[in-house]
């Protein structure tokens, strides 16, 4: 999975990037100081992992992974060009989810390219420039299905819901708010690798003493939520500045830390728990001597295809899945024990993974 992080320029955007991921990323007082994005990959934590390494004492220990880019600041213009803003759009359209960092803190010191605090018109600058290169693209599939209904008269209905599509985006609204009626016209508008469509989070980055304060009476943040709210996507509340002071202490204290500030986890934590809640992803494990292991799949994934994430092979020659309940497993202390309890289940190519699920499967290829 990878998250694009994105916002305006002396956000807060390479400061969160370099708390995450450690990776180091120039962080600088002016605009465009990030022009090749940077890409920091993150283990996804998972104590059910921990807990099955004691059990096995494996020789290898292999987490789930999240990438996070760093794209360069977006500007007013960049659908033109402006600020290299075709380059940094189409870093963006590689991404599966983005985070949108917006500031939500005052300061005399960092300059706001704006040379005001205004989160609804930083949004909407973002916004509009995904969608003015959005249009872009719909004009282009409006003609060419235009010319292919002339041959068959199918495409009517395209050039229709695109049509629709994009009166909807000239009223600057985004395509992740656009109702799709029907199964035909969904399958149209997700064939689009539209930017205003891709799932946003929005990180709302605040001053260390409205985060670990009242975030209630923080009126930027209030209007961060209320947009959010509007266009159904995600707020998190984060304090970049915080991430970075966390992000070279031990576990030990960093956990300590966080307590103190009546925090149960990181802001990189809370990130991760919101993109797999965002893209609708679970996690399966499986686990041996051989190796622990953690697999992202799409919620309703089914056997064959989640024995497809181990290699193509498993899917090609799918024979059966044994399966068992994370809670099952630990609760019988070992895989013979719950197989003798009758937990361990055979399931078929119609089983839709759980969260959790530990398995082995038996192919033939």
């Amino acid at each position: 999975m990878k998250l694009g992080i994105v916002g305006l320029p002396n956000v807060g955007k390479s400061t969160l990037f370099n708390a995450i991921t450690n990776a180091g990323a120039e962080s600088a007082n002016y605009p465009f100081c990030t022009i090749e994005p940077n890409v920091g990959v993150v283990s996804v934590p998972d104590p059910r992992l921990d807990v099955l390494a004691k059990m096995y004492d494996p020789d290898k220990y292999t987490p789930a992974i999240m990438e996070f880019v760093d794209i360069a600041g977006l500007v007013k213009g960049a659908s033109k060009g402006e600020g290299l803003g075709n380059k940094f759009l189409s870093h963006i359209r590689e991404v599966d989810a983005i985070i949108h960092v917006v500031r939500c803190f005052e300061s005399t010191e960092i300059i706001h390219v704006d040379g005001e605090i205004g989160p609804a018109r930083d949004i909407e600058t973002i916004n509009l420039e995904l969608i003015f290169s959005d249009i872009e693209i719909l004009e282009r599939r409006i003609d060419k299905a235009q010319k292919a209904a002339k041959a068959d008269k199918k495409y009517l209905y395209e050039v229709e819901v695109l049509t629709s599509l994009k009166a909807h985006l000239e009223e600057g609204k985004t395509a992740r708010t656009f109702l799709c009626e029907g199964d035909d016209a969904q399958a149209i508008v997700a064939d689009l690798p539209l930017l205003s469509g891709k799932p946003v989070i929005y990180a709302a980055n605040m001053s260390e003493e409205d985060f670990s304060g009242s975030m209630e009476n923080n009126r930027y943040y209030q209007e961060v939520v209320r947009i959010a709210d509007a266009e159904g996507s995600k707020v998190l509340p984060i304090c970049a500045r915080l991430e970075e002071e966390i992000s070279d202490m031990s576990k030990e204290d960093k956990a300590m830390f966080l307590e103190e500030l009546g925090l149960h986890q990181s802001g990189l934590d809370r990130l991760i728990q919101a993109g797999y809640e965002l893209l609708g992803l679970i996690s399966f494990l499986t686990a041996g001597k051989q190796e622990v292991r953690a697999w992202t799949i799409k919620k309703g994934t089914k056997a064959p295809q989640a024995a497809g994430k181990i290699h193509s092979d498993f899917e090609r020659g799918f024979i059966r899945a044994e399966v068992i309940a994370y809670d099952d497993l630990i609760a019988c202390g070992s895989m013979a024990a719950a197989k003798e309890k009758g937990l361990v289940r055979s399931e078929g190519k119609e089983y839709v993974f759980q969260d959790g699920d530990v398995v082995l499967f038996r192919f033939n290829v």
